[in-house]
């Protein structure tokens, strides 16, 4: 039996390796094969890293066989083949991507395949074909956010290591409020989903009022603290307070991880902390809600059970809620933080380097 070529990366083929594999405007079959080049210097099988990228071990031994004959030049190339090749297309694809990637249309924010091809006088077919092999996707607009709190570095460290090193005689708990929740009714009842047919729902609704969810996640049982209260201020927060202090063992020092609401450093909220010293809070920074895990669980119960929902009243909203979280905690299941606070800080300082590069180009 034959064994895969071991692969050796100097700190250059490494570099380029990388940028290839995260590249957005690399073509994915190059992106392909860096990643599996990348995989197999770490010492992994043919048929892991087959497994990792969802590819057939005979592809990924192909790569690895090419790479380790010829480097970096035997993946970026494709080998000749038969057949007509498509100069066309070979000649217009830089122009396709330049205008793609630098400029806009006339009168719009971006390109779509038709308006691309009617200002390059190009067939429309040939624009999705080479937006495809280069992954490009000018209709995704991702939204991102970088914070700008001054204190960013402290507070992550203060969140993040509860998180990977829990404290002994404690809980941490993710606690945060989802506001404005309505109950909407729908003007009309819709189709049951069915064979060959999507269950349907009128655009239009009727509002009966608002509630506001309280919740507070424990990290290690997965367990749900929650609660429906009709306004969301600094009151109903110490209400919440007080209900985890009944609900959690009392010998238990309470690690909150919360995010700057104004409601959570009120006054009358700091004084009742200062008299049940066992709460510890724990602010997340500034724009950075993705550090506190409650809002995953706050996405499951959105898409599960509101979204969709139809709810004649107020009251028929909340009780929906509490029977969701009655549920949620008959089998609760934690949520791990795997994440360390080194490699999400190099991941902020790669972001704000390109987005301090735009900003000036």
């Amino acid at each position: 039996m034959k064994s895969a070529p071991q692969i050796t990366l100097t700190q250059e083929d490494r570099e380029t390796l990388n940028r290839w594999s995260r590249g957005r405007s690399t073509p994915v079959r190059l992106m392909q094969r860096a990643k599996i080049v990348l995989l197999a210097a770490e010492g992994q099988r043919n048929k892991d890293i087959a497994g990792q990228l969802g590819m057939a071990p005979n592809t990924v031994g192909r790569w690895r066989r090419r790479f380790a004959a010829g480097g970096l030049a035997a993946i970026e190339k494709d080998a000749p083949r038969s057949g007509r090749k498509p100069t066309r297309r070979d000649q217009m694809a830089r122009r396709i991507i330049e205008k793609t990637t630098r400029e806009r249309p006339a009168n719009g924010t971006h390109w779509s395949g038709r308006t691309l091809a009617a200002a390059l006088g190009v067939d429309k077919s040939m624009v999705w074909r080479v937006w495809k092999a280069h992954g490009l996707k000018p209709h995704l607009w991702p939204t991102f956010k970088l914070s700008n709190d001054p204190r960013f570095v402290e507070k992550l460290m203060d969140v993040v290591g509860p998180y990977l090193d829990p404290p002994e005689r404690a809980l941490v708990l993710c606690v945060d409020e989802k506001s404005q929740i309505q109950a909407l009714d729908r003007t009309q009842p819709g189709l049951p989903l069915k064979k060959g047919r999507c269950g349907t729902m009128t655009h239009d609704y009727v509002r009966h009022g608002t509630t506001t969810l309280f919740a507070a996640l424990e990290m290690a049982s997965g367990r749900l603290i929650g609660t429906c209260l009709p306004r969301h201020r600094h009151q109903e927060f110490l209400k919440f307070l007080k209900l985890m202090d009944q609900q959690t063992p009392p010998d238990l020092d309470l690690h909150l991880i919360l995010d700057n609401y104004s409601t959570h450093k009120q006054a009358r909220v700091q004084r009742w902390l200062k008299r049940h010293p066992r709460f510890h809070l724990h602010f997340t920074p500034t724009s950075s809600s993705w550090l506190n895990l409650i809002e995953r669980w706050f996405r499951e119960i959105t898409d599960k059970r509101i979204r969709r929902g139809v709810f004649h009243s107020l009251r028929e909203l909340v009780e929906a809620i509490l029977a969701y979280v009655q549920q949620h905690n008959q089998n609760p299941r934690s949520f791990t933080w795997t994440a360390k606070a080194e490699a999400i800080l190099e991941k902020i300082r790669r972001a704000r380097a390109i987005l301090d590069k735009r900003q000036s180009a």
